[in-house]
């Protein structure tokens, strides 16, 4: 969760100050409005990449809705740390009555028996339990969302403290709140997913090679030449001589990826990298978020440089 102080109308009013100085504030650039009420610090909030403003967003409508309020579905992924595809800005809450699939004011409620839902607490929030969230996520959302979601939980997440869950457990807790299609959908991209998938990208990139018939590679193969160990290649089509690397950008930004080094640093060293794949004879080829805006845009990338596709009876999921 981002650090970044929100400012509440309700905390002015309290104090006896004029809650009109927010909205001052806000119109001469010091403030932004991130809800109806809810302030951010206006340079704190556009130094906020989009997936980092998400979790604000949902503390912001903690702040105002009903204490008790339960998160779920992508508000939920957010708090426990799950990928998200694009750039979410509906918050997502349950409710016990009638008003289901309606949004209002930026929130998305979802009829719910809170009585048999999991629900466990994280950042201060309540919100469905990893294992409900993560089958949510699958039951509800795209292919390509379920497999982020179940690669990731199926390995432990050290940097919050979340261990791995296991196939075995996610399966046995598809209980009778989805309905029979909802279950076939959980349960084939629970099959599919995989823990050793290095990154969302990766996750997305291989649920699209299933979505088109791509044929699915080997994961984080380990690649060596003459003088030893050279990388763990994203993927690879080994019949092919084909090598595979997503990039998303993330190691030419952030300090735990630079590790000291200049973003040329890593430019030049990924140069080398991929030169001495080379030399083993393989050919390598590589993409970007860009070249995943859908499926089979991607599935032509990968076509044009030769990667075989398979022909199933069973078509498409």
């Amino acid at each position: 969760m981002e650090h970044t102080a929100l400012i509440l109308a309700s905390d002015y009013a309290r104090l006896g100050q004029d809650t009109r100085r927010l909205a001052r504030k806000a119109a001469a650039g010091e403030l932004r409005r991130v809800r109806q009420g809810v302030y951010a610090p206006a340079k704190e909030w556009d130094d906020l990449a989009p997936w980092e403003r998400y979790p604000l967003l949902i503390q912001a409508a903690a702040a105002t809705l009903s204490d008790g309020t339960v998160f779920c579905r992508q508000s939920a992924a957010a708090l426990w740390g799950m990928p998200l595809l694009g750039r979410p800005s509906l918050v997502h809450a349950c409710t016990s009555d009638g008003g289901g699939g309606r949004s209002r004011a930026g929130v998305r409620r979802h009829r719910t028996d809170l009585a048999s839902v999991p629900v466990e607490e994280r950042w201060g929030l309540l919100v469905t339990s990893r294992i409900r969230t993560a089958l949510d996520l699958a039951a509800y959302e795209s292919f390509g969302q379920a497999v982020m979601s179940f690669d990731h939980v199926l390995k432990p997440d050290s940097a919050r403290g979340l261990g791995a869950l296991s196939k075995a457990e996610l399966e046995s807790s598809i209980d009778q709140t989805y309905s029979a299609a909802a279950g076939r959908r959980i349960r084939a991209a629970l099959t599919f997913a995989d823990p050793a998938s290095g990154s969302p990208g990766e996750s997305l990139s291989r649920s699209f090679m299933y979505m088109e018939g791509i044929r699915i590679p080997r994961l984080q193969s380990e690649i060596r030449d003459g003088r030893g160990f050279v990388a763990y290649g994203d993927f690879e089509w080994s019949e092919e001589g084909i090598v595979g690397e997503f990039d998303g950008m993330v190691k030419y930004r952030k300090p735990e990826y630079l590790n000291g080094r200049t973003p040329s640093d890593i430019v030049i060293d990924e140069k080398r990298r991929e030169d001495r794949i080379r030399g083993t004879g393989r050919r390598v080829i590589r993409w970007t978020w860009s070249e995943l805006a859908n499926a089979r845009q991607f599935a032509a990338v990968l076509a044009r440089a030769g990667v075989p596709r398979v022909q199933r009876s069973s078509g498409r999921r």
